[in-house]
């Protein structure tokens, strides 16, 4: 039997950082009781995603439910996809019993490295799910060479 197993590293680092939370901020981050933010209202989630690659395109997956897709922001510049939004927080008056569910900014940046075909980019939403296809340019799509008989 093992004494310093891996469940014990863990429990130590959560100690360690709830020491050094103490000693920064006077006090520790509760994340049952706040449902994953600290109350602050200018901190901005990192959007989670799902992303994968076709022959055709990039596809990339969001949850998002209770969004306005008609409130989430989604640009191009340059290299760079920007995808910005906003869960809804309920009322100050509102007593938790428990918080654990996100409220508040969203966004997520992602760069390609390759180059894409930026104004055929689509964007779907559907059930909370958000969905974007960023097709790929015609120069960097595979091609398929056909061998000849002589």
């Amino acid at each position: 039997m093992r004494t310093n197993s891996y469940n014990q590293m863990v429990r130590d680092f959560v100690n360690m950082t709830d020491a050094m939370n103490r000693t920064v901020a006077g006090r520790s981050y509760d994340y049952a009781r706040n449902g994953g933010h600290n109350g602050e209202a200018t901190r901005v989630a990192r959007l989670p995603i799902d992303a994968y690659s076709t022959d055709d395109a990039f596809v990339l997956t969001a949850y998002v439910p209770g969004v306005n897709p008609e409130d989430v922001e989604i640009t191009f510049e340059g290299e760079e996809l920007t995808i910005r939004g906003s869960f809804q927080a309920l009322p100050e008056e509102v007593n938790f019993i428990k918080r654990e569910l996100y409220h508040g900014s969203f966004e997520r940046k992602l760069n390609f490295n390759v180059p894409v075909n930026a104004d055929a980019i689509e964007a779907t939403y559907s059930n909370g799910v958000l969905s974007l296809r960023v097709p790929k340019a015609e120069e960097i799509k595979p091609k398929q060479i056909k061998v000849q008989v002589k």
